[in-house]
């Protein structure tokens, strides 16, 4: 059973939310998420705030803002270039991580001695 804080039950997948449910599981206001769409950070689908759908993942990021503010004072132009550093971040770890599973051998013993 969800509590009230909670979107869904725990483990439970949500794909898409509209703004109330954004703003109800993200514990905060519709004009601050607003603020979130105007400057980047969020991208929903639908014309204007009321038909609003946002991905799932949308909550996820809102209380990763909502830590960023709190922990290092950002505001939301900072918190922005911050997630899309992170990202970079995530996507090199992932590029080495393949570049490092194609890697069978190392450069010394792939020669045609061996």
């Amino acid at each position: 059973m969800a509590s009230d804080n909670e979107l869904v039950p725990t483990g439970e997948v949500v794909t898409s939310v509209t703004l109330k449910e954004l703003c109800r599981a993200g514990g905060c206001s519709a004009d601050w998420v607003v603020r979130l769409v105007d400057e980047g950070i969020l991208g929903p689908n639908g014309p204007d705030p009321s038909q609003w759908r946002f991905h799932g993942a949308s909550i996820s990021v809102v209380r990763r803002v909502r830590r960023l503010q709190k922990d290092l004072s950002l505001n939301l132009a900072g918190v922005a270039v911050v997630l899309v550093l992170v990202e970079e971040n995530a996507d090199l770890k992932r590029r080495l991580a393949q570049l490092d599973k194609e890697a069978t051998l190392p450069i010394w013993q792939s020669g045609p001695d061996r």
